[in-house]
C-alpha cells in the first residue's frame, strides 16, 4: 500500500476546500461591492497550488447595477503595481477602469475583466522569489484555470499587459494554460538576459530600489477584509521579497548562479527557453512597443519567434500608440480568438507600425506581412577622419578618448537616452542632399583598442535636424570582454547575439585591436532632407543606476582603429 503524507494531503484538501468556497461566495453574490451601472465589481482570496492566497479583483459587465447573467470570456491581468489602491490625494484608483490597456472598454463589450495582484505585492500574500519567475508563472496558470471555472465564465480567457504585466502575460502564456487563448503582450523580453544585462551591461531597467511597504498597504483591502486586518498580514510577509537591483547586479554572466535564488536564474527567466509550450499550445499572440522605448527590439524577437501580429506607435514605455484605434484593435483581437467572432482581423497584415516623417508629414502607420526591418538593405557608413561619416570607404587613422564618467544625473525613469557627443567620440555625416528611410535595427562595427579589457561601450545613433537640434533616434551598449558572437538558440533576424556565458569572456591586452559589434535599438523614420547622422563612442552612460559602482579608476583610455580591411562603421538599415 502506498503511503500518504499526511501533513500533503491536508494542505491540498484545504486548498480545494478554499476553492469551492470562493467559487460559491461569487456564484451566491454576484451584485455584491456595487460600484457602476455598467459593471459590478468584486474582490476576494484565491489560494494558488501551495496555498499562497492571491488577491483578485473581478468586474462582471453590468447593465443597471445588476451583473448581466450570461456567460463571458475573462480577461485577466496580473500586476506588481496593486490592482486598486488609494493615492496620495485618496483617490481610488483601479488598473481595471483604466484604457491604457484598454481594460474599460473591454468591460464595455462584454468581458469580464479580472485582475490580480502577484504574490509579494499589492494586497495578496507571500513573497516573491525574484522576478518574473517559474512560480509567479505557475500562479499566472492557477488563476487562469479557476477563472475559467467560474459561473461567470465560457471557458476562454485571455491576457493583456505591458512592462511587468506583459511580462506576466508572456511567462503565463509559457505554462500553457489549457484555457488561456490569446494573449496581447507589450515591452516584455524574450530573453531576459539579452535585455536587462544586454552586451553584459546592467542598465536602469529594473534596478530601481525596491519599494517600502507603505506603498502595498496603500491598497484596498478585499471585500472580505473590511478592517484590512489581512492586508497588513499579507504586506509583512512581502518583507522576504527577493531585492530586484542585487539580483540583477548579482548576475554577470548568463550562466552565472544566483546567491538570492541558488540557481542560473537568468534561464528560468528567459522565455525563449518555453516557446514549444505556447506553440503546441496554440496560444494566439499579438506583441506591441514603441518606438522610443528600449524593449522594442525584444518585441519584435518575441512576434519573429512566434508568428504574432506586431504594433510599434510612436511613443514612449507603454504609452498609447497615437493616431490609432488602440482600445478597437484589442477588442477586436480578442472577440475573434475568444469569442469567435469573423472580423477579418485574421485576414489583415501581420504588421502595423508608425513611420516617423512618412510622406513629409509626422508619420504615419505602415501596414504590412513583414516584420519591420525584415526586407530593410544593410548599408554601411564609414567612420572617417576628422570626425566624418559617409558612405565611401574612410580614412586610416585612429581616434582617442579618455572615459568620462563626469555625466549628468539622469531621469529617475530616464527610458531614452540624450546626446552624449560631448562624453565621447563623435562622427558626423554631411547634410542629406535627399531624404533616406531607415527602418529596423543598426549595426555597429568597429574596430577597438582599450587601456582596460573590462570597458564598457556605448553607442548612440543621433539625428541632428536642419536647424542643429539633435536627438538620439537609436543607441546600444556591450562590455568589451563580452564581444564574442555566439550562435543564438532562437531567431534573430540576423542580428548578431552574445551569450554572456562566462566560458565566452575573451581578455583583451592593451596592445590589441579587438572586433566589436553592437546592435542597436531599432529605428522607424525617414530622416529629411537637410538632416544629418552622427554617431558617438562613448564609455559610461548616465542611465546606469550604479555608474560609481562600476566606475575603472583610472578611466579608461579607448581608441577606435579606422580604415583597413574590416573598417570601422555602422551598417544602417536602409528601405527604399
Amino acid at each position: 500500500m502506498r503511503k500518504i503524507n499526511v501533513r500533503s494531503w491536508l494542505a491540498h484538501t484545504l486548498v480545494l476546500f478554499l476553492i469551492f468556497v470562493t467559487a460559491t461566495a461569487i456564484a451566491a453574490n454576484v451584485r455584491a461591492q456595487q460600484t457602476a451601472n455598467d459593471y459590478v465589481r468584486q474582490s476576494l482570496y484565491v489560494p494558488v497550488r501551495d496555498g499562497t492566497r492571491i488577491a483578485v479583483n473581478i468586474y462582471l459587465p453590468a447593465s443597471g447595477g445588476l451583473a448581466i447573467r450570461e456567460r463571458r470570456p475573462v480577461i485577466f491581468v496580473f500586476t506588481p503595481y496593486r490592482a486598486r489602491f488609494r493615492n496620495e490625494k485618496g483617490e481610488v484608483i483601479e488598473e481595471a477602469l483604466s484604457d491604457q490597456l484598454a481594460l474599460r472598454s473591454l468591460l464595455h463589450a462584454g468581458y469580464v475583466v479580472a485582475v490580480a495582484d502577484i504574490r509579494g505585492k499589492g494586497a495578496s500574500f507571500g513573497a516573491r522569489r525574484g522576478f518574473q519567475d517559474r512560480t509567479e508563472a505557475q500562479d499566472g496558470y492557477d488563476l487562469i484555470e479557476w477563472l475559467a471555472r467560474q459561473p461567470f465564465a465560457t471557458g476562454s480567457v485571455g491576457m493583456i499587459g505591458c512592462s511587468y504585466l506583459g511580462g506576466t502575460t508572456f511567462h503565463t502564456a509559457s505554462t500553457a494554460p489549457p484555457s488561456l487563448k490569446a494573449v496581447f503582450i507589450g515591452a516584455s523580453d524574450l530573453d531576459k538576459y539579452a535585455f536587462v544585462r544586454n552586451g553584459g551591461i546592467t542598465a536602469q531597467f529594473n534596478t530601481r530600489p525596491d519599494e517600502p511597504a507603505s506603498v502595498d498597504l496603500a491598497s484596498l483591502p478585499v471585500d472580505a477584509d473590511p478592517d484590512g486586518a489581512l492586508l497588513k498580514k499579507a504586506v509583512t510577509q512581502h518583507a522576504h521579497n527577493t531585492p530586484m537591483a542585487p539580483l540583477w547586479y548579482g548576475m554577470p554572466y548568463r550562466d552565472s548562479v544566483s546567491a538570492l535564488t541558488g540557481n542560473p536564474y537568468w534561464e528560468e527567466v528567459g522565455v525563449y527557453r518555453y516557446l514549444d509550450a505556447i506553440r503546441k499550445a496554440g496560444i494566439a499572440t499579438y506583441f506591441w512597443g514603441n518606438w522610443q522605448d528600449e524593449p522594442t527590439a525584444q518585441v519584435i524577437l518575441g512576434a519573429a519567434n512566434l508568428d504574432g501580429k506586431f504594433l510599434a506607435g510612436p511613443g514612449g514605455h507603454c504609452s498609447t500608440p497615437e493616431n490609432f484605434d488602440f482600445t478597437g484593435e484589442v477588442t477586436r483581437y480578442f472577440d475573434h480568438h475568444l469569442k469567435g467572432v469573423a472580423n477579418g482581423i485574421d485576414q489583415e497584415p501581420r504588421a502595423t507600425y508608425w513611420v516617423r516623417g512618412l510622406g513629409g508629414n509626422k508619420g504615419g502607420y505602415v501596414r504590412s506581412d513583414q516584420l519591420p526591418g525584415v526586407q530593410s538593405l544593410p548599408v554601411p557608413w564609414f567612420l572617417s577622419g576628422s570626425g566624418d561619416l559617409s558612405v565611401g570607404p574612410g580614412s586610416e587613422g585612429r581616434d582617442a578618448f579618455t572615459v568620462d564618467y563626469d555625466l549628468p544625473p539622469a531621469e529617475y525613469f530616464a527610458f531614452w537616452a540624450k546626446p552624449m557627443d560631448s562624453h565621447g567620440l563623435s562622427y558626423t555625416s554631411s547634410p542629406l542632399v535627399e531624404p533616406i528611410t531607415l527602418i529596423g535595427s543598426s549595426i555597429a562595427r568597429l574596430n577597438l583598442m582599450s587601456s582596460d579589457p573590462q570597458a564598457n561601450l556605448f553607442v548612440y545613433l543621433d539625428m541632428i535636424a536642419p536647424n542643429g537640434e539633435a536627438e538620439v533616434i537609436a543607441f546600444g551598449r556591450l562590455n568589451l570582454a563580452h564581444r564574442k558572437v555566439s550562435e543564438p538558440p532562437y531567431d534573430t533576424l540576423g542580428q548578431p547575439w552574445h551569450s554572456g556565458l562566462s566560458s565566452d569572456i575573451q581578455g583583451l591586452k592593451p596592445d590589441e585591436t579587438a572586433h566589436v559589434v553592437i546592435t542597436l535599438t531599432p529605428v522607424s523614420l525617414v530622416v529629411p532632407k537637410g538632416a544629418r547622422l552622427r554617431l558617438t563612442v562613448a564609455g559610461a552612460d548616465p542611465r546606469q543606476r550604479n555608474l560609481k559602482a562600476i566606475q575603472i579608476t583610472p578611466p579608461p583610455l579607448i581608441t577606435v582603429v579606422r580604415g583597413g580591411s574590416t573598417a570601422s562603421r555602422i551598417d544602417l538599415p536602409f528601405v527604399k
